[in-house]
């Protein structure tokens, strides 16, 4: 069983400052990339940001220069910080592990957090 369980969302201004951490705990071999998405209310899901094992990095270009994607490769946790919030960030955050492989002759799936709700007021 693997479990990835958020933290760091809540309430912040406009300008305002979050830090978003997500650890996967359980029977781990190894996990190929680990993002952050974000689903809005009434919008599809969308990819926010997304780190390899190797550290390469992508993020969409709405959060690019504002928003900062890390990962500790030990603890199977990734952390996305967002500074410089807009009220378009608002939605709900979820955290997904890619290729996570239980032991070394798994193929990999995907699993995904709960979600932890971001909400910027203006």
């Amino acid at each position: 069983q693997v479990h990835l369980v958020e933290s760091g969302g809540g309430l912040v201004q406009a300008g305002g400052s979050l830090r978003l951490s997500c650890a996967a705990s359980g029977s781990i071999f190894s996990i190929n990339t680990m993002g952050w998405y974000r689903q809005a209310p009434g919008k599809q899901r969308e990819l926010v940001a997304i780190i390899t094992s190797g550290g390469r990095t992508n993020y969409a270009d709405s959060v690019k220069g504002r928003f900062t994607i890390s990962r500790d490769n030990a603890k199977n946790t990734v952390y996305l910080q967002m500074n410089s919030l807009k009220p378009e960030d608002t939605a709900v955050y979820y955290c997904n592990a890619g290729g996570l492989r239980s032991t070394q002759w798994d193929s990999g799936r995907d699993y995904w957090g709960q979600g932890t709700q971001v909400t910027v007021s203006s």
